[in-house]
Formats: structure tokens, sequence, C-alpha cells
């Protein structure tokens, strides 16, 4: 009897194009989050942090698929690092905080099918992965009080663009 071999997706499985929106939605994710209740200079240094330690969590992690080290490779070249930035300059040119929010869904859409399409075995685990660095973002710092203190770890407007990247990315918050 054969088995069906299960093909895990990477950097080759992608056009260069659809390779740097993958790379992107680890950086979308999170910016969403931050764009829908800026907080400061402090909070989004935070919110920073939390990001890039979910990258960081993930190349440590025996779990991760060859899909997300992939991207997390990606991130520790300078040339993909470009590459996120420069995409990221063009798609948030001239945007205002609740455009961003909306170009992130709208990008995080996008990428959710064409992870479905080029990397069906892997898209559950990097879906939820994406989510998650999304929830660290919006608890990495407290909104409203003063200097972070009386405030709530995740406000309302957070908690709904949470719902958002959910169904953006068709997972289950």
């Amino acid at each position: 009897m054969m088995r069906a071999e299960v093909v895990m997706a990477n950097k080759q499985s992608f056009t260069p194009e659809e390779w740097t929106k993958v790379l992107e939605s680890t950086m979308l994710a999170g910016m969403a989050v931050s764009a829908a209740e800026p907080s400061g200079l402090w909070g989004l240094v935070k919110e920073g942090f939390a990001s890039s330690s979910a990258l960081a969590a993930a190349k440590s992690d025996a779990g991760s698929s060859e899909l997300i080290k992939g991207v997390v490779a990606e991130y520790e070249m300078s040339e993909g690092r470009s590459s996120v930035q420069d995409a990221m300059r063009k798609r948030f040119a001239g945007a205002k905080p609740g455009d961003a929010v909306q170009r992130s869904l709208d990008s995080l859409r996008e990428v959710s099918t064409i992870l479905d399409a080029k990397a069906p075995n892997d898209a559950p685990a990097f879906k939820a992965w994406l989510r998650s660095i999304s929830q660290k973002v919006a608890e990495a710092s407290s909104e409203g009080g003063f200097l972070g203190i009386g405030g709530v770890q995740v406000s309302d407007k957070e908690k709904a663009t949470l719902a958002e990247i959910s169904k953006a990315l068709g997972t289950s918050v």
C-alpha cells in the first residue's frame, strides 16, 4: 500500500511576489493591532519587541514548520529584511492609521488565500502563528490609564481587530 507523501512548503513553493507577501504577513499581523489602538512611543516599542520575540521563539520551537522556519531565516538576512521593508513602504505610502488596519487585513486575507493554494498542509499552522503574533502584540502594552498604569491589557478596539484578523485568516479566535 502506498502512502501519500506530505509535501511541506518552503520559499520555493511560492513566486517571489507571493513569498514577499508571506514574509510581510508576519509584520502585518502585529501592525494591524498596533494601528487599531496606537499606544504611544513606549507602547510601540513594546509591541515591536513582542513581534520580534515571536519570530525568535518560532526559530527555537521544534514544532515550527519548515515554512515558519524559512520565514524566520529570511528575516535573519539583510536581503530578506530589505525586501519586506520595501514592500511595506509601498503598501503604506500615504496611509492613515485607519487605512493601515484595513490594508493589513486585506493583505492577511490575500496571504490566507495564497497559503491555502500553495501550502495547504502548512496553512493552518502558519495562520495560527500569525494570529498568535497579533495576540502577543495586543498584550504587549496596556491601553488607557497613565503611563500604562490603570489601563486594560487588550482594549475593545484591539479585541475587535484580533477578531478581524482571525476572520481574514480563516482561523478561530
